[in-house]
């Protein structure tokens, strides 16, 4: 399969700021590569200009050694030559061919013979269980099994890269986590490269091998879902990876509540780059004044406000100066709502932020 790459990428659509701004991205060869932010910070638009169906205003566009889009060299390579399948939000699927006749459309336009495309039509649908429903038009199928259709369809062809734009959003729970499942199955034994896009964090932490965090048109971080959400570079990231959120406590202005955080980080940093902190809830301990707390771990005072069971989790309501703090555990705590607690976290858990929202390094905390 071949590598994407994306040198300084920018979209505009005729507007004083650009859709996508100097975008700088490798996709490998085999990577279940995430496009992962909040609505309308570019990731579709990105994935639409690595299938061709946008135009790309500046920088280039690589796919392999083969360039596909280029403004300033006047190259462009129109999307049904570039070897890729794409899936799209609302399926798209043609609504007077039945599930055969949509997996065979594509095959036809590779003007493959009868009998290989019988083959690979019912190849696909019995790897995705939908073999009975191979007569059925589109209208006559539920969200799910229109959704393994579209990926059916995409499938036959057999594309070196699937690009799929949030492709589950449109079904419930328990559907999204089969053919998250079912996508995972796929990349696994394919080792096809694929590019996900996605506002949903949990897909992305389950399904990517990278993700690539966007923000307002402009790449945050490219990394492992581990990584960025052990490691996230700036705070954006940090706060958009996480349920319950991260806890801040804010050094810029200096917070009430974050009296304690500011004095043991000031020990660390220089103490004129301190912006926030961010405690991730699971982080954070929770347990009576009295409780021994680690050598070096930051620890800070509140009042419990209230503990929320979800089912093989609590969370805990902490309140601290004017403002709430959120901690998670599995297992059930000795404290009670109105006990005053000690609150603590070990330092390799702290995630400290400049005056600029930037990371800085636990080197130098």
């Amino acid at each position: 399969m071949p590598t994407i790459t994306l040198d300084a990428v920018a979209k505009n659509y005729g507007t004083s700021a650009n859709a996508i701004d100097r975008l700088d991205l490798v996709i490998e060869d085999g990577d279940f590569m995430c496009l992962l932010g909040p609505s309308g910070c570019g990731k579709t638009t990105t994935i639409r200009m690595i299938a061709g169906l946008e135009t790309v205003t500046a920088g280039a566009l690589t796919i392999g050694d083969r360039v596909v889009d280029d403004p300033k060299r006047r190259v462009f390579i129109a999307p049904e030559d570039r070897d890729l399948g794409m899936v799209f939000q609302n399926y798209a699927l043609w609504p007077h061919l039945t599930v055969a006749d949509n997996i065979d459309y594509g095959l036809k336009l590779k003007k493959l013979g009868r009998p290989e495309r019988e083959q690979r039509i019912t190849e696909v649908l019995t790897s995705l269980g939908i073999e009975k429903y191979r007569d059925r038009y589109p209208a006559q199928l539920s969200g799910g099994q229109q959704q393994r259709v579209a990926l059916a369809r995409m499938l036959a062809v057999r594309p070196e890269t699937m690009l799929l734009d949030e492709p589950l959003s449109n079904l419930d729970s328990r559907l999204r986590l089969e053919m998250r499942a079912e996508l995972k199955r796929i990349h696994d034994e394919t080792g096809s490269t694929i590019v996900f896009v996605t506002h949903d964090q949990w897909e992305a932490m389950t399904l990517a091998t990278r993700v690539a965090v966007m923000y307002d048109g402009e790449l945050q971080q490219v990394g492992t879902p581990l990584d960025i959400y052990d490691r996230p570079a700036n705070r954006f990231v940090a706060n958009f990876l996480g349920v319950p959120p991260i806890n801040f406590f804010e050094f810029d202005p200096l917070g009430e509540d974050a009296a304690e955080a500011h004095a043991y980080l000031s020990r660390r940093v220089d103490s004129s780059r301190l912006g926030s902190l961010g405690i991730r809830p699971e982080s954070l301990r929770v347990a009576p004044p009295s409780s021994a707390t680690g050598v070096g771990d930051l620890v800070m005072r509140g009042v419990v406000e209230s503990i929320m069971p979800t089912g093989g989790n609590w969370i805990t309501d902490i309140r601290m100066g004017g403002r709430h703090v959120y901690a998670t555990s599995s297992v059930a705590g000795d404290v009670r709502p109105g006990d005053e607690v000690t609150v603590s976290a070990h330092a390799d858990s702290l995630h400290v932020f400049d005056r600029e929202e930037q990371r800085i390094e636990a080197a130098a905390a």
